[in-house]
Formats: C-alpha cells, structure tokens, sequence
C-alpha cells in the first residue's frame, strides 16, 4: 500500500511536466474558448484532446485548432460516443508528462487554479491531489439536488473507504502519470469518477484536497451528468470495495 510521504514540504523542488487531458462531446461553443485558456497557463506542457463522437460541430471546431499548429495541443477522435470515462482513457494513454490534470471542455472550472492543484504534488506532499467546490472556494450556487447527490456519494465513499474527502465528484483530478498507467478503468461514462477514487483509495494512497473555484453551469447550458447518474456511481463503488 502507498501511503503519502510523512516529511516537509519541499518548495524548492523542480516542477514536474504536466498534460491536461480534455474529454469533449458537443461542447462547440466553449471547446476552442477552453483550450485557449488552457494554452495561457505556461505550467501546461501539453493539452490532449479527446473528441467522444461529437454531432454538433466540435470536430469542426477541433480540426481548426489543429490546422492552427499548436505545438502543446494534439486531438485525437472516437468515431462514436463511448463517455467520458472512454475519452479519459484514451488521453491517458497519450500524456506524456509526469502530471495529469482533467478539464472538462467548458467553463465550469478555471485553469488559472492548475498551480494549486500541482504544487502538494511539486513539493511531495502527495501523488493524488483533488480539486474540491466544497472547501471556501469562489462558487456558483449549484442546483440543489445535484449538491445533494455530490455530498451523498461523497459520504458513501468516506464509509466504504475510511476517507474524508469533501468532494469525489469533482472534475479537477489532478495526479502522476504513473497512478493510470497501471490501472484498468472500466468506466464508459460519468462512473470514471467513483471507479477512479475507489481504485486509488484501495491502493491505500491518501488523496489531498485543496479549495478551487466553481460556476457550474445548467442543463439548459449544456450541462450532462443527470440524477440517473448517482445510481450507478453508488452502485460503482461498492463494486470496486468489494470485489477486484
């Protein structure tokens, strides 16, 4: 079991290469306005965009910005919708870096916070480190029950795995390359959430939380992950408790 390092930080240690990995399906009006806020944070070394079978002009978008010859930004595609959980792991598979950072393809979470997320993992305080809207940070008032639902499974996976984290639904998962490179994810869809944070907790591996920002958006904006959703993540967890 890896457990996180009992010593001082070390503010002095040279900073690690970091990928952002963006899993995108129909986000044609905010994917190109994201990247270009992503490419504005010097401390990315990469962007790694993964197109999930969008119908609504993105790939259109996406084959703009490659024609524009970023050299931080590749884009791969998914002939079909498979989830996010899907176009996470394909991203994976091509970071490079010694860092990965998710970031969804909108505006509900700001990339100007990348270096909070970073920094307990730059200083060896951490492999794991999660961005939580539920510790102080600037936030939009979020639908009710959508709150609701993220504190409950949020408490489910404290009870299963003797946690305390505040926020497991959380998009900002910021961790090193090698935490995914030996891991097996299953997950399709919005389960890549509850199936992540199980397989690294039963690893034994203490995940940091730090404060961040957060506008969520509704669904008459875009906004995907539904009630339906809880469910299967509860459902996720106890399978990855309980059973290899």
């Amino acid at each position: 079991m890896r457990h996180p390092p009992s010593r001082p930080p070390n503010p002095k240690a040279p900073k690690p290469t970091l990928s952002v990995v963006i899993p995108c399906y129909n986000e044609v009006n905010t994917v190109e306005d994201v990247v270009t806020r992503v490419l504005e944070e010097a401390i990315v070394d990469e962007i790694i965009i993964v197109d999930d079978g969008s119908t609504d002009g993105s790939r259109e978008v996406l084959q703009k910005l490659e024609a524009q010859g970023h050299s931080r930004v590749s884009v791969h595609y998914h002939e079909r919708n498979q989830g996010k959980g899907a176009a996470l792991t394909t991203g994976f598979g091509k970071a490079t870096s010694d860092v990965i950072i998710i970031q969804d393809a909108d505006f509900e979470y700001d990339p100007r916070e990348y270096a909070l997320l970073l920094k307990p993992i730059q200083e060896g305080l951490a492999t794991v480190v999660y961005g939580s809207r539920f510790l102080g940070g600037t936030r939009k008032a979020m639908n009710f029950w959508n709150m609701v639902a993220n504190k409950g499974l949020t408490l489910f996976t404290n009870i299963l795995f003797n946690a305390i984290l505040s926020d497991m639904e959380t998009c900002y998962k910021c961790f090193r390359r090698e935490i995914v490179q030996g891991m097996t994810i299953n997950a399709r869809g919005f389960e890549f959430e509850p199936e992540f944070t199980a397989k690294v907790l039963r690893q034994g591996i203490r995940i940091v939380e730090v404060p961040i920002s957060y506008y969520g958006r509704e669904y008459d904006e875009g906004k995907k992950i539904k009630w339906t959703d809880a469910p299967i993540a509860a459902w996720t967890l106890l399978r990855y408790r309980f059973f290899k």
